[in-house]
């Protein structure tokens, strides 16, 4: 168990119920229970807890209780043996078409928005964003791109360049929704500029044969890449108060 993962284990085993992970950031730091030289420990905090729920499921010590709220696991399940695993016959992996998914993705954010408080619907009619949103008198355009875990250990979201031309009203956002094993989700949000950084930089890659772009997402030892190993975007992952 890392120091994020241990601080906030010891902050919940004290406090006996649920808390935001920036109260669970803060409090670990007041304490000394948590040293970093990081400069966002409340968003390494939170992108630490939601990849071990993520990755663990039901044997994860965390449970998400509210957005951006975490409490212990009251009744972890224990992990499968591998001597069990081989005894057990393979299931079938049910396939989902991908405009389901895709549809799904954006109920997924709508729903995140309406409890943080944003006025959100998805639009009748795809024009390039998926959602709308309003808060505190702001518009904002939402992007949503959803996909599964592939064979390489990667999300795979492709972009037409078309969209990324378009001049949106608002505050223009991509959101893209990875759906962990055991059916657990998490997002990344980026705001259209550090989009177009990206593309600059060839992190987004662009596919001149299709007209698109690929965005190539990664989580390797609890940290989230885009395109290769050397961009790290940790902040962007669950990070809602992008939205602003």
């Amino acid at each position: 168990m890392n120091k994020f993962k241990e601080a906030a284990l010891q902050i919940l085993t004290e406090h006996r119920s649920s808390l935001h992970y920036k109260e669970i950031t803060k409090r670990a730091l007041k304490q000394g229970i948590l040293i970093t030289e990081g400069k966002t420990p409340e968003s390494s905090m939170n992108a630490q807890l939601i990849t071990d729920i993520n990755s663990k499921g039901g044997t994860s010590a965390f449970i998400k209780t509210g957005p951006g709220t975490y409490g212990l696991n009251p009744n972890p399940s224990v992990p499968v043996k591998k001597e069990e695993v081989k005894s057990l016959a393979p299931k079938k992996k049910e396939k989902v078409q991908g405009g389901f998914i895709g549809k799904a993705g954006e109920h997924y954010v709508t729903a995140e928005l309406l409890f943080r408080g944003y006025n959100a619907s998805i639009m009748s009619v795809d024009v390039g964003m998926d959602i709308i949103a309003t808060k505190d008198n702001k518009l904002f355009s939402l992007q949503v791109k959803t996909s599964n875990l592939n064979s390489q250990n990667s999300y795979i979201f492709d972009m037409r360049k078309v969209a990324l031309e378009r001049g949106y009203a608002g505050n223009v956002f991509y959101v893209f929704v990875m759906i962990h094993p055991h059916r657990h989700k998490s997002v990344v949000i980026l705001p259209a500029n550090k989009v177009d950084e990206l593309v600059h930089t060839n992190a987004i890659k662009d596919i001149k044969l299709h007209d698109r772009f690929r965005v190539t997402l990664k989580i390797r030892n609890e940290r989230l890449f885009i395109g290769t190993l050397d961009n790290e975007i940790g902040y962007y992952w669950e990070n809602w108060e992008i939205i602003k």
